[in-house]
């Protein structure tokens, strides 16, 4: 398949609300716990050497503190978030969901909207987008299956969705717990922990996620999802498995190739910005915080995912950039400082006389909301970016 189509197919495969896969089952298979060393197509003794490089110790970054730094917020940027705010707030539907066409009704679309109103410092039913978060919530809540699974009708690729909803579910958790409407609460802990559980029972023997609750295959774009996810349940209190993480670490550790930068997969495969900003993500999320694949990976996304070497990257162009924002900000130190005055500037530059951002494969509800997150990050309020 020729790259652009493969494109095409990932953006599709991301957020898409058509006809389910016909071959996923209904329900997750339970996926071994035991780690299985990963198998890649370089030889044996090349797979084995890039595993051992990876994993001495590192010389300590400059600083791993995500600590504000002189000038993060300015007045430029507060007038671009509040308008960002208001006109996403007036693309949510009737049901509480965000999304359109293809998209319409999409847990993933709907969750980052609502994580860009909670980066604002608003939860539930509490301040100038409570009632936006609310409704929301009630949407994803109603999506959850029995089975733990959050997809919505008829998902397709519902991993990617059922990520980002989990991290949703955990973040609002984490912000609410002890307060509140005491059966909100019990009802966004008891979908939580199912959500949590179907991450950990269908991760494959490589140790990674794919498109389907089913431990089949893997790629570096829906395992982040899963970490991210499980990482901000852990934040808010909840028990997640230890080896599940340290697996999905060595599967992304496989997947980093020489230059620093990540394949898509475990097999042979370029490098590229999007998803080697998630696989430097991964570990940080991961609890790795100084290692040579951090350092490597970040010297790749300097080279080139920084502001002014991205600009006409349309195909995951926001994807790139949030990942890349929560890599930078905790790797901390000159790593944030270098990249937040120029990534700011290069996301205001982008917004719309109507105070969106748009984004040609997914929707402006999209693109908004992950243009919002991005930009409120020095805001801090949101448990998941802060280590």
């Amino acid at each position: 398949m020729r790259l652009d189509a493969l494109r095409v197919v990932m953006v599709a495969a991301m957020f898409s609300s058509s006809a389910a896969v016909a071959q996923a089952p209904a329900e997750p298979v339970i996926a071994p716990l035991e780690p299985t060393k990963p198998e890649v197509s370089a030889s044996p003794e090349e797979a084995e050497k890039a595993v051992e490089a990876n994993s001495k110790p590192a010389t300590p970054h400059q600083s791993a503190a995500n600590n504000a730094i002189a000038n993060e917020m300015t007045p430029a940027l507060d007038s671009g978030i509040e308008r960002g705010l208001a006109a996403l707030a007036r693309l949510q539907k009737e049901d509480g969901s965000f999304g359109d066409g293809a998209f319409g009704g999409n847990v993933a679309i709907t969750s980052l909207a609502c994580l860009a109103f909670m980066a604002n410092g608003d939860v539930p039913g509490r301040g100038a987008y409570g009632d936006n978060i609310n409704k929301g919530l009630e949407f994803v809540l109603k999506s959850c299956e029995g089975s733990g699974l959050i997809a919505g009708p008829a998902a397709n690729g519902p991993m990617y969705g059922h990520g980002f909803a989990t991290l949703f579910l955990g973040e609002v958790y984490g912000m609410t717990v002890g307060g509140g409407d005491t059966q909100l609460s019990d009802r966004v802990h008891q979908s939580l922990v199912r959500a949590v559980r179907l991450i950990e029972t269908t991760q494959n023997d490589e140790g990674g996620w794919r498109y389907n609750p089913v431990p089949y295959d893997a790629d570096v774009s829906v395992t982040i999802c899963q970490v991210m996810a499980l990482r901000s349940a852990r934040n808010a209190g909840l028990e997640t498995n230890k080896n599940v993480i340290d697996r999905a670490v060595q599967y992304v550790r496989a997947c980093q190739n020489a230059d620093g930068g990540f394949r898509y997969q475990m097999n042979v495969g370029q490098s590229a910005w999007p998803r080697s900003a998630a696989g430097v993500a991964t570990l940080y999320y991961a609890g790795i915080y100084e290692d040579r694949a951090l350092e490597s990976g970040l010297t790749y996304l300097r080279d080139v995912g920084f502001p002014g070497k991205t600009v006409g990257q349309q195909i995951h162009y926001w994807y790139g950039q949030y990942y890349t924002a929560q890599a930078m900000f905790l790797s901390g130190g000159n790593g944030w400082a270098d990249w937040w005055p120029q990534g700011r500037a290069e996301i205001l530059k982008s917004q719309s006389v109507m105070g969106l951002w748009e984004d040609a494969s997914v929707g402006n509800a999209y693109g908004t909301s992950m243009a919002l997150i991005v930009l409120q990050m020095p805001k801090r309020y949101l448990p998941i970016f802060q280590k």
